[in-house]
């Protein structure tokens, strides 16, 4: 169990166990003679993390993910200021897909598509050279159903698929994936990528948005609708050196794998391999039902 100063480790039934028995994702909680109390504010949090910061970033090395449970943090302001207290370097974000709004300081909204809309595990900005290294998650309202934030650690997704899967996997190794989206000007909340190009490029300049995307290894294709967004290839999987793993590291499961009707519809992502060739039905198959298993 892991234990700092500040916080203990605790267990829930949704834990999973992996290899000696070492649950994910690590719980921590307050010990029970500290401050933490609902009625203090978030200061004692804040300076629990500045005090610990080290330990916690080895156990976030170690474990993957840190569930933070039983703390005073009631409000978008309470969960910036403990974003603000880890000290992490901050990502604009330009380029990604999903329409999003900004709450406050580092706060957005996760997503605005419909709340019905299951949107499928996958990687931050994968696609993009420059990708957040580090999430952070905050529920403010407890929705009456659904609502959860799956998660899944991606060496693991990486291991079932190479033994699942060898040969897709060998291919996706040499030749990585490549992106197309088809956006308008506007986002459109319909899809969880609907995320038009001038608010993905922050602006309604064409030609800014044709080196903004240039930048981030991206190709604008202007059409008479909007734009076609071309990014790739780029490289499927990642190798952790701190941990020495290789992980699943693309957004593969939130595209489409063919075009429908032969056409790529508004506001979809169609992904194919990048020298050209279309994802197996059946490896597409295997990868979504591994990661709802996990």
């Amino acid at each position: 169990m892991a234990t700092g100063i500040f916080f203990r480790e605790i267990e829930l039934p949704e834990q999973k166990p992996y290899g000696d028995g070492v649950l994910f994702p690590v719980v921590l909680s307050p010990i029970i003679n500290t401050t933490f109390t609902a009625e203090s504010n978030v200061c004692a949090f804040k300076e629990a993390i500045t005090d610990e910061k080290p330990w916690l970033e080895s156990l976030l090395q170690e474990r993957g993910v840190i569930l933070f449970r039983g703390f005073p943090v009631t409000s978008p302001s309470d969960f910036n200021d403990v974003v603000e207290a880890f000290g992490f370097p901050e990502i604009v974000y330009a380029g990604g897909l999903a329409p999003r709004t900004k709450v406050i300081g580092r706060i957005y909204t996760a997503n605005e598509s419909p709340p019905e809309m299951k949107i499928p595990f996958h990687h931050e900005m994968s696609y993009l050279p420059d990708f957040p290294s580090k999430l952070f998650f905050f529920c403010e309202e407890e929705p009456g159903s659904g609502g959860e934030t799956p998660i899944v650690l991606s060496h693991i997704v990486y291991e079932k698929m190479k033994e699942k899967q060898p040969e897709f996997v060998a291919n996706l190794e040499e030749h990585g994936l490549k992106f197309i989206t088809v956006t308008a000007d506007e986002d459109h909340s319909s899809s969880f990528g609907g995320r038009g190009w001038k608010s993905a490029y922050m602006t309604d300049d064409k030609k800014v948005a044709d080196e903004r995307a240039e930048k981030l290894g991206t190709k604008l294709e202007w059409t008479e609708n909007g734009v076609r967004i071309i990014t790739g290839p780029v490289p499927a999987f990642r190798f952790d050196k701190e941990t020495q793993q290789k992980t699943w590291f693309n957004n593969l499961a939130t595209c489409n794998t063919r075009p429908t009707n032969g056409k790529i519809q508004d506001h979809d992502t169609y992904v194919e391999l990048g020298n050209g060739d279309l994802v197996p039905d059946d490896a597409f198959k295997d990868l979504l039902k591994i990661m709802e298993e996990e």
